[in-house]
């Protein structure tokens, strides 16, 4: 069966980084308790916005321009590798064609020509796949960085509350990428709780001095007899 080399975007363009980075940090465990000092959550309208992420930063001239480039690259071995599929492919209709009163040699020796060939092939698949790969994660990790950045600033300059996208991967299975710090009620609902419950906060552990690491000791040397 022909085999083609496939050049395409690696789907795992994790976009999880942009929620790590724009969503609100955790409070620290305060050492005594101390009331929450965070301006509470505001009950603000919903206004929630839609972007394919991987799909929209490829599509930038600087995306579409990093692929063009690429590909231009490979390109050279693209044609190699289609050129030593359709020699594999000849190789077996020339098997395939012989007749049942051909040499076994003959037979033998297209066998294992089509064989050593096609090992080579699928190593020269992978390799090259591999480094079209690793280029494009180099060229996209720093531009959905930019892009990420950009996305947030237009919900905010827009007054969404939050940002989710259609695409999903399993590097980036959660939908939501951005959220307004301001309607995260979790601190709100923690200080609530721990009001109600009646249970004080943990007091700050003592610190101990920790003891001194035992030196290496130096064996004697042996005595002369």
């Amino acid at each position: 069966m022909k085999r083609t080399l496939v050049l395409a975007l690696a789907a795992g363009l994790a976009t999880s980084t942009l929620a790590a980075q724009t969503a609100p940090a955790p409070a620290p465990a305060a050492a005594a308790p101390a009331p929450a000092v965070a301006a509470p959550p505001q009950a603000i309208p919903a206004k929630i916005a839609i972007i394919a992420f991987q799909s929209g930063m490829v599509n930038t001239n600087e995306g579409a321009r990093a692929v063009d480039d690429i590909q231009k690259k490979y390109a050279p071995q693209k044609t190699k590798i289609e050129a030593a599929t359709n020699e594999v492919e000849s190789l077996r209709k020339q098997l395939s064609a012989l007749a049942a009163t051909a040499p076994d040699e003959q037979r033998a020796k297209l066998t294992i020509d089509i064989d050593t060939k096609e090992k080579q092939l699928n190593l020269d698949i992978e390799s090259a796949q591999t480094a079209y790969n690793t280029d494009l994660q180099k060229v996209f990790s720093d531009l959905q960085q930019k892009f990420g950045t950009a996305a947030v600033k237009y919900c905010n300059d827009n007054g969404f509350t939050m940002l989710v996208t259609p695409e999903s991967s399993q590097n980036s299975p959660n939908p939501i990428l951005w959220w307004n710090p301001a309607i995260d009620i979790t601190q709100a609902v923690i200080n609530a709780y721990n009001a109600s419950s009646g249970v004080s906060a943990p007091s700050a552990p003592t610190a101990r001095p920790r003891p001194a690491a035992p030196r290496p000791t130096t064996p004697a040397a042996p005595k002369k007899p």
